[in-house]
């Protein structure tokens, strides 16, 4: 079943050039924020990647920006099930790109915020244009999402430290503490994206997967644990509601 046969594509601009495959967040109205839906076709593209010979997959953000992360439009319509649903939806994605077989890569420019840095995180190699920025906010409302995955990328004690002050990452910074693996104006990015898939299809898919799995700390089931204890606390839309007040006043 191609890709086309299983998406409606609506948020999620999907291309394929031989082994190398692109998904294009494609909301630029909302900033590329992350609903229900665009995460859902993420994952229906990944899994049908797993099947079709990728050997590289591409995350990029059509308009101003990567993504503005999680999307809150409509929060007072929704019940507090409905937004711990919607986080571990968004874990399950982070799961697929950190755990996939085949190798990863963000192309950031602009903005990119909490779950869609999160992404970022998730990727083999992460890419960013000078201008980008980059924003992990999930403690000041207490959602656990991509904490460990993050300690593990930049080490504990950065980790600590962006994550404690909710701090803005600039590109030069996330590149020094290891957040970024390069740093590459965008008309750069067709030679790199040549470059990684060439390097991804030196192995066989099977070895190539056996070497992601190797180098991976693989802690699916304990990352969603700690997601689920922290969306679970009650008073969860309140911790929002009273997050996104704050940031308004600034």
């Amino acid at each position: 079943m191609t890709i086309d046969e299983r998406l409606d594509a609506n948020s999620v601009e999907v291309s394929k050039d031989g082994t190398t495959t692109t998904l294009t967040l494609s909301r630029p109205a909302k900033l590329n924020s992350l609903d229900s839906g665009i995460v859902e076709e993420l994952l229906s593209a990944l899994e049908v990647c797993r099947g079709d010979g990728t050997r590289l997959v591409v995350f990029r953000g059509a308009g101003k920006g990567f993504s503005g992360g999680f999307d809150f439009t409509g929060l007072e319509e929704q019940t507090e099930g409905d937004l711990a649903l919607r986080f571990l939806r968004v874990e399950a994605l982070l799961q697929a790109v950190h755990n996939a077989p085949f190798v990863t890569m963000a192309l950031v420019h602009g903005p990119c915020f909490g779950a869609a840095a999160d992404l970022v995180a998730s990727c083999t190699h992460r890419i960013a244009a000078p201008g980008a920025r980059f924003r992990m906010p999930g403690l000041r409302f207490g959602v656990v999402l991509g904490t460990r995955r993050l300690a593990e990328v930049i080490g504990r004690d950065n980790a600590r430290d962006v994550l404690s002050k909710s701090k803005i990452l600039e590109a030069n910074e996330a590149l020094r503490i290891g957040f970024l693996t390069g740093i590459a104006e965008q008309d750069n990015w067709p030679q790199l994206v040549t470059e990684a898939t060439e390097a991804a299809s030196i192995l066989s898919a099977s070895r190539l997967e056996r070497v992601l799995q190797l180098t991976n700390d693989d802690r699916r089931d304990s990352d969603l644990a700690e997601l689920a204890r922290s969306v679970m606390e009650p008073g969860l839309k309140t911790r929002i509601s009273d997050y996104i007040a704050s940031m308004k006043k600034k």
